[in-house]
């Protein structure tokens, strides 16, 4: 099975995410797509100018399988392992340092859906914080396995003290999820100034996805 498209497709979506304006300073970040049951790629320890041939090829058992990593990604490759084998309908997975994203990661604060594309692009419940671990290590592990057994229905978790984590089923969708979540923590802490971000009426959910079912029909 050639792994190009699914390559490309995590290429494009770490590109999108520097033109969308979501990435911290450094342009730290992560990113990772299933390939089957026992592999996944993952990005080598950089993605600003990121190409297809320098993802490298791991095992959920954690054995680097083809390609290259620098110790700055083989770190993370037991929590994205975590994710895929707690949610078998992820593909995808991105952890960034996005700004207001991880404003509310250092508050240890949980991010609350209060903005329609965080309802459109698969998070319409409140962002849950992960306890802080040192990173990749088991007790960070852990902590994520917990939380996602916890909140079974969330696609993405704030690292306490670190960043953010948002998985989905394939790279152009995690990333869409990614800038929503990023843009509704903007939204929030500007909305402080003005008496604080008010919650959607009851029947939003199921109101937004009557919309979008009714424009693809």
């Amino acid at each position: 099975m050639t792994t190009a498209p699914t390559a490309h497709a995590l290429v494009e979506a770490a590109e999108s995410l520097f033109a969308a304006g979501v990435m911290s300073h450094s342009g730290h970040a992560n990113l990772s797509a299933r390939l089957d049951g026992d592999r996944f790629l993952l990005t080598p320890g950089f993605v600003r100018g990121l190409r297809p041939e320098q993802l490298a090829t791991v095992g959920l058992d954690g054995r680097l399988l083809d390609g290259e990593l620098r110790s700055v990604s083989t770190e993370i490759i037991a929590m994205h392992s975590a994710v895929y084998r707690a949610r078998p309908g992820v593909g995808t997975i991105i952890h960034t340092h996005s700004p207001a994203a991880t404003a509310f990661a250092v508050a240890h604060r949980p991010l609350p859906c209060r903005t329609e594309p965080m309802l459109r692009f698969g998070q319409p419940e409140e962002v849950p914080v992960v306890p802080w671990g040192p990173r990749g290590s088991d007790v960070s592990v852990r902590g994520i396995a917990s939380v996602l057994a916890d909140r079974p229905t969330t696609s993405a978790v704030l690292l306490a003290n670190h960043g953010l984590l948002v998985f989905g089923p394939d790279p152009a969708a995690t990333a869409h999820l990614l800038v929503a979540i990023e843009e509704s923590a903007e939204a929030e802490l500007a909305a402080v100034a003005l008496g604080g971000a008010v919650d959607f009426p009851a029947g939003a959910l199921a109101a937004v996805r009557s919309s979008i079912a009714r424009a693809a029909s």
